[in-house]
């Protein structure tokens, strides 16, 4: 089964808690309708290079296990975490600026933000339940502590943290 031309329903499912991982079927068609409305145009906005999805749903056990938030898009089948940097082919800040600037998303994140201005990985959400926010952040990690920060069109950790 797919979730969409370029997703896997294992890939979207995979987790490497051995937990039950499985969604139910208004979960399944916000992921039909995430990896549909976001993913699957990025990916042909980049060249249809692939890219990387490091979780995208999480079942609740599986989400409290990885000590994800309690709010979690992931566990509706609307949050997806991206990379590029990992495969080689399209760069992280590419496809952050991409989807904020031509994309249609509920939340947008430039997760683990270096001091060279790379991003570790990308979280973009979307919802059917109401409007999509649009809402832009970084996410810079101080020693264990993930610190968010509303985007100020940078990506220079410097214009977040002073001193």
């Amino acid at each position: 089964m797919r979730i969409s031309k370029h997703i896997s329903y294992r890939e979207a499912t995979f987790t490497q808690t051995r937990l039950d991982n499985v969604p139910n079927d208004v979960q399944l068609e916000a992921m039909k309708t995430i990896a549909n409305r976001v993913f699957e145009p990025l990916r042909q906005a980049m060249g249809n290079v692939p890219i990387f999805i490091s979780s995208f749903f999480r079942s609740d056990a599986v989400n409290k296990k990885i000590g994800g938030s309690k709010n979690s898009q992931h566990t509706l089948g609307e949050a997806q975490d991206l990379s590029g940097d990992i495969l080689g082919f399209v760069r992280n800040d590419e496809i952050f600026n991409y989807i904020k600037d031509n994309l249609e998303f509920d939340q947008l994140i430039a997760e683990d933000l270096k001091d060279n201005g790379s991003i570790g990985w990308i979280h973009v959400s979307y919802t059917r339940r109401y409007p999509n926010r649009k809402q832009v952040l970084v996410m810079i990690k101080d020693k264990n502590k993930s610190n968010y920060f509303n985007y100020n069109n940078s990506l220079n950790k410097k214009d977040y943290i002073h001193g």
